[in-house]
């Protein structure tokens, strides 16, 4: 049983990761993507995942959800900026879940971070569970992201926030033909080179078919989280959502 929330049964017990869509392919990459992130990103993600936990404004004793939690870096930054906070982290790749375990025991959290196998469009948890609720590179490999942006809302509490990290095509500004360049060409190449798997040519398509910062904040406000900022991360290739539950909301 879990010790940071109520669930229907330990994740690692219910469906395949192939019934997430996106997990059997963390999967098989999972040994050499948190390698993978910092030469492709040149270090940068650290701080894109800092400011995305500064951005819940964390009260003490915070109880946070990690979706696509993955290896479990933003679930490490908020216990390396909250130590007395409690995160669930839940992921359906399960490669990716035992690194994410590992790297949890290494820094001695233990007590404070939980691991699971979950799915972000079906949260497990009751209404107003959780003080915030992170996805960092994930949304995008959601199959129906309104349906997920919706549990986000369901289960973040009134005076909580989600904050949201998401990769972009840049379209606008003095760098964005370079910084296009580089999702566009340089990163699946060298993805697939370093890694032997053509799975990071899939990061530039579905980057592409991403929708524009403006419409994806529009998304958030029909599946009932209120905006509060929405700011692009060097020069434009990250984009940084933070919202809160709408007022009003049930």
């Amino acid at each position: 049983m879990s010790t940071l929330g109520d669930h229907r049964a330990h994740p690692d017990e219910v469906l395949p990761t192939a019934a997430f869509g996106s997990g059997a392919m963390f999967d098989r990459i999972a040994a050499r993507y948190d390698t993978l992130n910092r030469i492709l990103s040149l270090g940068i993600d650290r701080r894109w995942r800092r400011l995305a936990v500064r951005a819940l404004a964390l009260p003490p004793a915070a109880r946070v959800l990690d979706l696509a939690t993955g290896t479990a870096d933003v679930a490490l930054e908020v216990l390396r900026q909250h130590p007395d906070a409690r995160v669930l982290g839940l992921d359906p790749s399960l490669r990716m879940l035992a690194i994410g375990r590992r790297k949890v025991r290494r820094a001695g959290h233990e007590r404070s971070a939980e691991l699971l196998f979950g799915d972000a469009q079906d949260l497990p948890y009751a209404d107003r569970s959780f003080d915030g609720v992170a996805i960092a590179f994930g949304i995008r490999n959601v199959p129906d992201r309104s349906r997920a942006l919706a549990e986000m809302a369901r289960v973040t509490k009134r005076e909580g926030r989600v904050a949201i990290l998401e990769l972009m095509e840049p379209r606008a500004g003095l760098f964005a033909p370079l910084a296009r360049a580089f999702v566009q060409t340089l990163v699946p190449r060298v993805g697939a080179l370093l890694s032997g798997a053509p799975e990071y040519r899939y990061l530039q398509r579905s980057m592409a078919a991403f929708p524009a910062p403006e419409a994806f904040a529009e998304a958030m406000r029909q599946a009932g989280l209120e905006p509060l900022e929405t700011r692009p991360l060097t020069h434009g290739v990250v984009c940084l959502f933070v919202a809160r539950p709408a007022r009003g909301t049930a």
